[in-house]
């Protein structure tokens, strides 16, 4: 018997196509009810309950209660990004669900990756930090700089708050679509957060794509130029 993580386990809890459906769902970073989850899986609520519960066994997923109410979200940014990862593999491999369709430029372009900015946007601000000597990249490992702190804070990012916490503060995350690294960790949710609470980006309804205003825009480019 071989030693060490059991990789099986978590690929059995992935690879069956309604708890992936679940999973895909989540990634939105947004909690959902039972029976909404039923719905994304295309599966009774009574099916759904069972795969949850395999779900959260597995680590997976964790409950969040509000009232009477159960809600269920992803159990952290790591099983995030190793969802993002797997889908970066799988369309490398020519692997795809679907067809192109009139979502797809928009989730390309910007779209959230559980609490992050991924796809183009996210890919392109990343490359830009590291350009403007805000990170350093060695071999996947992401460090911010002091340089980097000082320019973010000129933006309004609290970065006394972010240290508090104990999520790192940069990791490096795979985009699926564009087969680059896109910036996770809490940096990486205060950044999407910076544009969406000063309402020059939001999400799109029942999408995982952010959408920019055209001041949002411009600041943007601006900052990450």
């Amino acid at each position: 018997m071989a030693e060490g993580p059991d990789i099986a386990r978590i690929a059995a809890l992935i690879g069956y196509p309604a708890r992936s459906n679940m999973l895909l769902a989540l990634l939105g970073g947004r909690a959902l009810t039972a029976t909404e989850l039923a719905g994304a899986a295309g599966v009774t609520l009574q099916t759904a309950s069972s795969h949850l519960s395999k779900l959260e066994d597995g680590g997976l997923l964790r409950q969040r209660k509000q009232g009477r109410h159960r809600y269920f979200a992803l159990a952290d940014d790591h099983v995030g990004a190793m969802i993002e990862s797997l889908m970066g593999f799988a369309a490398s491999r020519g692997h795809l669900r679907h067809r192109v369709g009139p979502k797809e430029p928009a989730l390309r372009k910007a779209r959230i990756c559980y609490d992050h900015l991924a796809g183009d946007y996210g890919v392109r601000m990343l490359d830009s930090l590291i350009t403007q000597g805000a990170i350093e990249s060695h071999d996947e490992a992401l460090r911010l700089t002091k340089a980097g702190e000082n320019l973010l804070s000129g933006h309004g990012i609290d970065f006394a708050a972010l240290k508090a916490k104990r999520r790192p503060l940069c990791r490096a995350c795979l985009d699926w679509s564009e087969r680059r690294t896109h910036l996770a960790g809490s940096l990486g949710k205060a950044l999407l957060s910076h544009f969406l609470d000063r309402g020059e980006a939001r999400r799109v309804e029942g999408s995982r794509v952010v959408q920019f205003s055209p001041e949002g825009e411009r600041r943007f480019r601006a900052m990450f130029r």
